[in-house]
């Protein structure tokens, strides 16, 4: 899947990954790890926090996204090489939801320094079982052209 050059790359062209569905104890156990917040570890904790509720790290939505790209949804030839990007997460991900990341094409930029690579700027949206946003990552990717290559 990985043989999209920048010249295959145009706005609006858009892919769909596979799904992983996220439980209590795998939200927990990441935050042991990696982001120690009551409202990652602790049901009842949680409750009185500003997300009313177990919700997941944006850090672990992160990092599953990637695992959904990786596996089956970057068309690149280099993969997933990143020049910079944007990220926010609009609502949290809980125990129970099913996440599947959304990727569109928004900008093709061939590089002027470096005729065999360009930008291509992607928006994914991972979204949830209801088809909610939960994580929003505009990613400027690094990917290489088949006409000026050496």
């Amino acid at each position: 899947m990985n043989d999209h050059y920048l010249e295959d790359c145009a706005v609006g062209q858009t892919w769909t990954t596979g799904s992983v569905t996220l439980d209590a104890e795998a939200i927990k156990a990441f935050a042991r790890a990696y982001d120690m917040q009551p409202f990652h570890l602790d049901e009842e904790a949680a409750k009185a926090t500003f997300f009313r509720g177990l919700a997941a790290s944006g850090w672990q939505v992160a990092a599953l996204s990637m695992r959904l790209l990786t596996e089956d949804g970057v068309p690149f030839a280099w993969g997933i090489v990143g020049a910079g990007g944007e990220i926010s997460w609009p609502r949290p991900t809980r125990p129970g939801d099913t996440l599947t990341v959304h990727s569109e094409i928004v900008e093709v930029t061939r590089s002027k320094s470096r005729p065999d690579r360009g930008i291509v700027t992607v928006r994914n949206e991972t979204r949830n079982q209801a088809g909610d946003v939960v994580q929003v990552l505009k990613a400027n990717l690094v990917v290489p052209a088949r006409e000026g290559q050496g």
